[in-house]
């Protein structure tokens, strides 16, 4: 029998150990034959070594085919092959176009020559050299299992930066938790992103005069989203401080420009932007000395409860979204003046709230099911409607339909003494 191809002995060194695996973790040292070989010499190669899937053959130290175990065992086996093939060279029944990979070459690309080349590749398996000579060869099943601790530690590091991302989120929103605890209201605010991070934000100034609130909901959800709330509650704090909180509608305006020009929105009728992003938002500031509501809504509304009324007032947000290409650099939003009196009570959703489907029908909790819940429970504080509201959002979603959308609603009362 002609010399055989000595087994390589094959040390994980293609990379440095910091970066990404390689074919060359994979590979396995194995027999190997050569032309001079007869299929008789095979097959015993073939008994000798069961758990061999598949068979190299080199020629000068590199590789020209691949014995599959499988078909050649079938082949030899049909009625007078023996006789035909014993004798005759192992090319007979080679793969004469194996998968071959460099033992540098990183599992990535690997991965999609491999699926490039057919399910051969992961079936027979793939020979691994060096600068053109034979190592070993790589199989499917390490390969896939390789791919999936890949993805998985790919995962837990999206993950843990998401999970930072959320802490930085939460932070940049923790002031404005204290600016509203600040104000002594009977308020309360709910804030639940879809995911870990999210495309809701919200925003509160207090002063000796009054308070400023803005509620938002930027394009987007999970990590764009949370981005969004990033440039927006930087945009707002920006005209806050170079207008005062007094005026809504200017802000709204100051806060579309900014991100008009953030995002290179700037022409109204400039379709091909590089993004269409913006926002829908409440914002509103609180007189105390009048108990007045100065509101200005992008596509987004209030709804107030006095005391003794029969029913729930809606005051309306214009149709125009902040930032948006459609929006022009220069839309002006109005104020709408909103009379309060001790007891009434004000309550503002972003569309979380309102557009969630569920129910019999699978259809939106919409604004109705709000106002009826505002009226049954206009008895209670700010902290036991919103968590009532929760309740019912919950029972209307079930289990049968997950959360579309990010969901921010706030609630307040207006007090006896100013």
């Amino acid at each position: 029998m002609p010399e055989l191809a000595a087994p390589a002995t094959y040390l994980s060194d293609c990379r440095p150990s910091f970066h990404p695996p390689c074919a060359g973790d994979l590979c396995q040292a194995v027999p190997a034959v050569n032309t001079e070989h007869n299929n008789e010499q095979v097959m015993e190669l073939f008994g000798r070594h069961r758990d061999l899937i598949s068979l190299p053959v080199v020629e000068n130290g590199q590789p020209i085919g691949l014995i599959n175990r499988n078909i050649f065992l079938s082949q030899m086996s049909r009625p007078f092959h023996r006789e035909i093939y014993d004798r005759k060279s192992c090319i007979a029944f080679m793969d004469k176009e194996p998968l071959v990979v460099e033992a540098d070459l990183p599992i990535e690309p690997l991965t999609q020559r491999a699926v490039s080349h057919g399910e051969k590749a992961l079936s027979d398996g793939f020979i691994i050299t060096r600068e053109g000579q034979f190592l070993g060869v790589g199989h499917g099943l390490p390969l896939m299992r390789v791919v999936a601790q890949m993805q998985e530690s790919r995962h837990r590091q999206i993950m843990h930066s998401i999970e930072y991302a959320s802490v930085i989120q939460r932070s940049m929103l923790r002031t404005s938790r204290e600016a509203l605890a600040r104000t002594g209201l009977d308020a309360d605010l709910v804030w639940e992103p879809r995911d870990v991070v999210g495309g809701d934000f919200y925003q509160f100034s207090d002063t000796a005069e009054g308070w400023l609130a803005t509620v938002a909901d930027c394009t987007g959800h999970g990590v764009p989203g949370a981005f969004m709330t990033l440039i927006a509650s930087i945009s707002l704090s920006q005209a806050i401080e170079q207008h005062g909180p007094r005026d809504p509608a200017h802000l709204l305006g100051g806060l579309n420009r900014s991100i008009k020009q953030m995002l290179g929105q700037l022409d109204g009728q400039d379709q091909t932007a590089a993004s269409d992003d913006g926002l829908d938002a409440a914002c509103f500031w609180y007189e105390r000395s009048r108990r007045s509501l100065r509101f200005a809504g992008a596509k987004t509304s209030l709804f107030v409860l006095h005391p003794g009324q029969a029913g729930v007032e809606m005051v309306d947000g214009e149709r125009q979204g902040v930032g948006y290409v459609s929006t022009p650099i220069d839309h002006v939003w109005h104020n709408r003046e909103v009379p309060l009196q001790a007891g009434s009570l004000v309550f503002v959703a972003t569309d979380g709230l309102i557009d969630q489907i569920g129910g019999p029908k699978a259809i939106a909790f919409g604004k109705r099911r709000v106002r009826e819940l505002l009226l049954a429970q206009r008895d209670r504080s700010a902290a036991e409607i919103n968590r009532a509201m929760q309740a019912a959002l919950q029972e209307w979603q079930g289990s049968q339909h997950h959360r579309r959308d990010d969901l921010t609603f706030f609630c307040f009362r207006v007090q006896e003494s100013v």
